[in-house]
């Protein structure tokens, strides 16, 4: 069975208008660390501000394993608000900003001691 390169290009259509959909609904946004050499994701929960990262770890043997800091210091829910990310463009720099898109205050997020902390926010 073969399908029509408009009937395709419709179906794609449709489906990045679903996905777009979703998006804007979804609870988290995720962004990578500006480090250029590092394999980790931060995840925050938009309303609330709470931050953690995930990132591939080998695994001797076999296959690699997901390993996830959870929020530690600083990191966890905040005053609700409407919270992002934003990733520096500086190539060696593991942490991301959290920013509070209401009142403007930023912290810096990163990894330690195997928890996701954050500065506390500031303007």
């Amino acid at each position: 069975m073969s399908t029509s390169p408009g009937r395709l290009l419709g179906l794609a259509a449709g489906g990045w208008l679903a996905l777009v959909g979703a998006a804007q609904a979804a609870p988290f946004e995720f962004a990578p660390a500006p480090q250029t050499d590092l394999n980790r994701v931060y995840r925050i929960d938009k309303a609330t501000g709470e931050v953690a990262a995930c990132q591939f770890q080998l695994k001797e043997g076999g296959v690699g394993v997901t390993v996830c800091f959870p929020p530690g210091e600083g990191a966890g829910p905040q005053a609700p608000s409407d919270y992002s990310l934003m990733p520096s463009r500086h190539e060696r720099e593991g942490g991301i900003f959290r920013v509070n898109i209401r009142t403007g205050e930023m912290s810096i997020c990163y990894v330690f001691d195997d928890k996701t902390v954050c500065t506390a926010q500031a303007k």
